[in-house]
């Protein structure tokens, strides 16, 4: 709420003045034409009060311009959060409901024992649905602020892809095989493990979130140039519209069709993803031909630090 009141107060402040300014030029211009008649034959007099009339009426229009601009960015702000809020209201009701469902149907004391197990991992998958979605805001709120003092390490991309393949396979119940890994053996690269992780696994959550009936995605790596490593997550899933590109790694933005709401989602996991990755010095691009063309998610690191002061753990 600070922040919103900072961001408003500046525009109201600019549209006073420019208020004020208006009152007070129309007022003196009409006391000074009246007072003085004769400045209707005076050409320079007239001249200066052209410019200067010119000159405040363009400063007006520009503060009325940027108090537009600030107050639409609000708004849609506003609207952002409050789609935030609707989605945090789901993503936790659904599961503490199922929960709830699941302890009740556990207290009869006739259930069957397979039906008692099934229910019992039910529940567990409800639990770590719930973790990650928390993990996820918890660390959209954190960041960048924690990443620089976290040491970093040699890591063996293919090993850590195939990690994360399986916690998200297994977390969205799809076979290891949907997702294939494309990545050298003796590719490494030297960051932050756990920051590197949850990029992998946000790109492979969404890309499996996205897809369309048949789960196809294909998580590739490969050196770049200036000792960069390069790395892809294509997916032949609903796709993204070209004007939704360069957004959708905004906090809080969610695409405004029907492919997209139908998913569950927050609006923070490619948040996470850009900030994380920028804090590892690389960029995130998406790519898409449009609706129902498929998604690729490219991240470009540096596969060394860039500064002798990180420090290396293990």
């Amino acid at each position: 709420m600070p922040s919103i009141t900072r961001s408003i107060s500046l525009p109201i402040v600019l549209s006073s003045v420019a208020v004020s300014l208006s009152v007070a030029l129309l007022v003196g211009w009409t006391l000074l034409i009246a007072r003085t008649k004769p400045l209707a034959d005076d050409i320079v007099a007239n001249t200066w009060l052209l410019v200067i009339g010119i000159v405040s009426l363009v400063v007006i229009m520009l503060v009325l311009v940027l108090f537009s601009v600030f107050l639409v960015r609000e708004i849609r702000e506003v609207r952002r959060q409050t789609s935030f809020i609707d989605s945090v209201t789901h993503e936790l009701k659904s599961p503490l409901a199922a929960l709830k469902l699941c302890l009740e149907t556990m207290a009869r004391p006739d259930l069957p024992p397979p039906q008692h197990t099934r229910l019992r991992q039910m529940m567990l998958d409800d639990v770590e649905r719930l973790t990650g979605f928390i993990d996820r805001v918890l660390a959209a709120t954190r960041l960048p602020a924690e990443r620089s003092s976290q040491p970093l390490q040699e890591i063996a991309l293919a090993t850590l892809a195939r990690r994360c393949v399986a916690v998200v396979t297994r977390r969205a119940h799809q076979p290891e095989e949907v997702v294939r890994v494309d990545v050298p053996a003796d590719l490494t690269l030297t960051t932050d493990e756990l920051a590197l992780a949850a990029v992998l696994e946000n790109l492979i959550d969404n890309a499996v979130k996205y897809s369309q009936q048949g789960v196809d995605v294909e998580l590739s790596a490969r050196p770049g140039r200036k000792g960069q490593v390069v790395i892809e997550v294509r997916d032949r899933g609903i796709g993204i519209e070209r004007a939704d590109l360069r957004r959708v790694f905004d906090r809080f933005y969610r695409a405004p069709n029907e492919d997209v709401r139908s998913r569950r989602g927050t609006g923070l996991g490619l948040f996470v993803v850009s900030t994380l990755v920028r804090s590892l010095g690389g960029r995130v691009t998406a790519e898409s031909a449009g609706a129902g063309q498929g998604t690729t998610m490219r991240v470009v690191l540096p596969s060394r630090p860039r500064t002798r002061a990180l420090r290396l753990r293990g």
